[in-house]
């Protein structure tokens, strides 16, 4: 049968409900965000048909597929023509329009609009202003996540910011890509941010606004420079904005036109003459303004995470902290606004209630930066720098709301004036005290499983199976695995895993696999190929995806759980990191999380699996974890896996795998496993070496256990007694506040020490001795002098008591002894 008669059964049995039972199907829902009217199926059957087929409807492929957030990104239309006398309207998320174009080629052309969120942006296409009957979707990107071939670049970045401070002048130049704007000559133009209303309300909202044209009719040469002039109109409250570059065929400000735009940056360039005369002063006046404005704004800090204790364990949490792209060790540690840290995360998901952002900084040592220390420590932030679900109203922008509450008063309080102090109070570090870090769970090598719990144990089953399940949480790991082969393409009875679908909720599911390419993967959303040749990062629905290098990719979920997928060698890897939150509510291969080892090998139907269960106990176990039809998250966009996979039994019965391979002392292989194969993860490597005869995919196994060791110790716990502050006329030494560190304080010329000279971090999390002070000499002298005035008073008054009361026993006596004369002489 034909690979095109495949599909087409398999949509017909699909569509009258002859696979999956009724009460299990689901709505179909196309690629253009439509419902199929007539069919009720698997997610699956949308991959196979003609897209909007029943709606007489297409598909749209489009090139680029992203843009700037800011819009103005030119896309053509690549799989459809049109008259060359056609007027196109581009419609997104069915209430933004913008005009298109037929070029001479007949390609059709759309403009992307001006957003104020991230992600997959659906759009439609209509050629006579009535019938939208092309549809796709845009992938709207974070201005500051764009590379420099596709966005304004304004070059000397340093010089724009501190335009008119002391020092800084002269000429500002910017770059871009000429091709980009479709016109030979171009306008560059101001336009200002800004956010307006009653905060935290549903008035509340944000503007682009137009300010003035920096040039007018310039070539498109790709670039600009001009010296800045005070501004003499009244803008005073655009701090913060972006420069344009736009066709100048079109009217001033016009929006939604082709266009490059810059990143978000503070306007020093643009602020009236008052700031450059005494930009100190401008900047503490701006900085007095925002704390009073802080000061009635609600309380975010509450709500945050807080953050990691170390650098490894901020680097090993890739499921809720992501590398700050200002301040990033792997790419120079360029931390502008952290000096003397290394390396900086963001916590991938906003606060629940404000949305809010949290920032960790550490220093070369890997022990965090706080603000306690350090003008360089890391700052919470009431607009989180990636924005947050639903986006587009305030606090909720991608980048812009940060830079509104965050970012621009920083260069008010700390960077143009040096009133820090302001800033700090209401941006303070969050310390580490209450984190507690994920555990990591792995498949790897041929395949072998390491549970949450550190339980090991091979299962080679072929099939498809639940790798992690959690009801509470509703999130699932599947995983794939097929027969492995060797160097000569001969099937082998041990099998690799090939393919890991996942989904948390309602979120888009994400399917990782591994591609025609030995060394790189393929990602698919809802059973769809995402490039990633523009972007790096997606912000998808529910979810978010990472994928720097074709080897790697992270997909992060709102829980807190993360799934590293990794290729090497044409062999997948795959870790789930899960919070503790997930504790004794995980099922599946992975085991169940709740720190005993004993009981991860549950079978789904309740039993578990002893320490003495036998390879074969172990792959029955396996087996009953495979996943049926209608609960799959996978794809089967080709004859082979609709043969192998979907048509076929979950698990393959008739796969029987190696349960142990021999090592035969005849064997030539032997002597070099026996070599390679030592240490943590050396059984592993014997197992995968023998099974299939080869020393690299062994020596990649080994590699796998050990970066798993790894990754484990990185995110052992570690405890923190909590930040100590230096002494009033003192000094501390040490800012390290972890278990075992000291800290010792010194006092200033004149201050004597009182409380503990050092303190140290013990294991219940407290500080040991007392708090610290410094008391001045001359208080000191006061104090002592007025003691020994009141102990000289004190002896005065008992000597003047003692004094009385003998003076009172004297005469007493001596009214006694007259007495006794009187009596003796009246007797005589």
């Amino acid at each position: 049968m034909s690979s095109s008669a495949v599909l087409s059964l398999y949509f017909i049995l699909i569509c009258t409900q002859l696979i999956f039972h009724p009460a299990e199907a689901q709505s179909c829902e196309g690629r253009c965000g439509e419902k199929f009217s007539s069919c009720s199926c698997h997610p699956t059957c949308t991959t196979l048909l003609t897209c909007c087929a029943d709606l007489n409807r297409f598909c749209l492929e489009i090139r680029p597929h992203s843009g700037s957030q800011h819009g103005g990104t030119d896309f053509r239309l690549i799989n459809v023509t049109f008259p060359t006398d056609v007027s196109l309207t581009c419609r997104f998320k069915a209430e933004i329009s913008t005009q298109g174009y037929v070029d001479g080629d007949g390609g059709g052309h759309c403009i992307s609009p001006m957003l104020f969120e991230t992600g997959w942006i659906p759009f439609q296409v209509t050629a006579d202003g009535l019938n939208y009957t092309g549809a796709g979707r845009w992938l709207s990107v974070h201005h500051s996540k764009l590379g420099e071939a596709h966005k304004l670049v304004l070059v000397n970045g340093t010089q724009w910011q501190y335009y008119g401070t002391p020092g800084v002048g002269g000429t500002l130049r910017m770059t871009w890509n000429s091709s980009l704007i479709h016109a030979e000559r171009v306008n560059v133009e101001l336009w200002g941010y800004d956010e307006t209303g009653e905060t935290y309300s549903d008035q509340w909202r944000a503007e682009w606004t137009y300010l003035y044209s920096v040039g007018k009719n310039l070539p498109n040469t790709g670039t600009f420079s001009f010296v800045p002039t005070p501004s003499k109109m009244p803008l005073a409250r655009w701090d913060m904005g972006s420069m344009r570059i736009s066709p100048s065929t079109k009217p001033d400000g016009a929006r939604n036109v082709n266009a490059l735009w810059s990143g978000a940056h503070a306007l020093a360039y643009h602020l009236e003459e008052e700031f450059r005369k005494d930009p100190a002063a401008w900047a503490f006046r701006k900085c007095l303004d925002w704390d009073q404005e802080e000061q009635r704004m609600p309380n975010f800090l509450e709500e945050i995470t807080d953050c990691p204790c170390t650098l490894a364990q901020a680097r090993a949490d890739t499921g809720r902290f992501h590398t700050d792209y200002g301040c990033d060790i792997e790419k120079g540690s360029k931390c502008t606004y952290h000096p003397g840290a290394v390396h900086c995360v963001r916590a991938i998901q906003g606060s629940p209630k404000y949305a809010a952002g949290q920032q960790c900084c550490y220093d070369s040592t890997g022990a965090q930066v706080l603000t306690g220390d350090s003008i360089g420590g890391s700052t919470p932030d009431r607009g989180h720098d990636w924005g947050a679900p639903p986006y587009q109203t305030p606090p909720r922008v991608p980048g812009l709301s940060h830079w509104k509450y965050d970012v621009i008063s920083f260069y008010y309080c700390c960077l143009w004036s040096d009133h820090c102090d302001y800033y700090f109070k209401h941006r303070p570090s969050s310390d580490c005290r209450t984190y507690r870090p994920p555990k990591a769970g792995s498949v790897l090598g041929d395949p072998h499983f390491i549970t949450f719990d550190g339980s090991t144990y091979t299962f080679n089953g072929r099939g498809e199976y639940v790798l992690l399940h959690s009801p509470n949480h509703r999130l699932t790991v599947q995983g794939r695995t097929e027969p492995a082969r060797s160097d000569s393409g001969s099937v082998i009875n041990a099998t690799l895993l090939c393919s890991v679908a996942m989904r948390e909720k309602d979120s888009d599911i994400i399917e990782v696999r591994l591609s025609d390419r030995p060394e790189e993967l393929q990602v698919l959303m809802n059973q769809q190929v995402l490039g990633f040749t523009e972007q790096t990062w997606m912000d998808l629905k529910g979810v978010f995806v990472f994928s720097e290098v074709p080897q790697n990719v992270t997909v992060m979920f709102p829980s807190g759980a993360g799934v590293e997928v990794r290729a090497h060698g044409g062999v997948m890897t795959l870790t789930v990191l899960l919070p503790q939150e997930f504790k004794n509510q995980t099922q599946g291969l992975l085991g169940n999380m709740n720190e005993d080892p004993e009981d991860d090998l549950v079978s789904s139907d309740g039993g578990v699996i002893g320490a003495g269960g036998s390879a074969q106990d172990i792959f029955s176990f396996g087996a009953g974890w495979a996943i049926r039809n209608e609960s799959s998250l996978f794809t089967y966009d080709s004859e082979r896996l609709l043969t192998e996979y979907l048509f076929s039994p979950k698990h393959d019965p008739s796969f029987i795998p190696i349960f142990s391979p021999s090592e035969d002392p005849s064997d030539p292989l032997l002597g070099p496993v026996l070599e390679m194969c030592v240490g943590h993860g050396a059984q592993f490597c014997k197992y995968d070496t023998l099974s299939t005869r080869s020393l690299e995919l062994g020596n990649d196994t080994l590699r796998s256990v050990r970066t798993h060791t790894a990754t484990v110790h990185d995110l052992r716990p570690v405890l923190s007694c909590g930040w100590l502050k230096a002494p009033k006329y003192g000094q501390k030494e040490g800012s390290l506040y972890l278990q075992g560190a000291k800290v010792r304080f010194s006092c200033n010329r004149g201050y004597r020490l009182h409380g503990s000279q050092e303190r140290v971090c013990q294991e219940d999390g407290r500080w040991s001795g007392q708090e610290t002070h410094c008391v001045s000499d001359d208080t000191l002298g006061i104090v002592l002098g007025s003691i020994g005035a009141l102990l000289t008073l004190v002896v005065m008054v008992i000597a003047i008591v003692h004094y009385t009361r003998k003076q009172k026993r004297e005469r007493l006596k001596d009214r006694e002894d007259r007495a006794v004369s009187q009596h003796d002489a009246a007797n005589l």
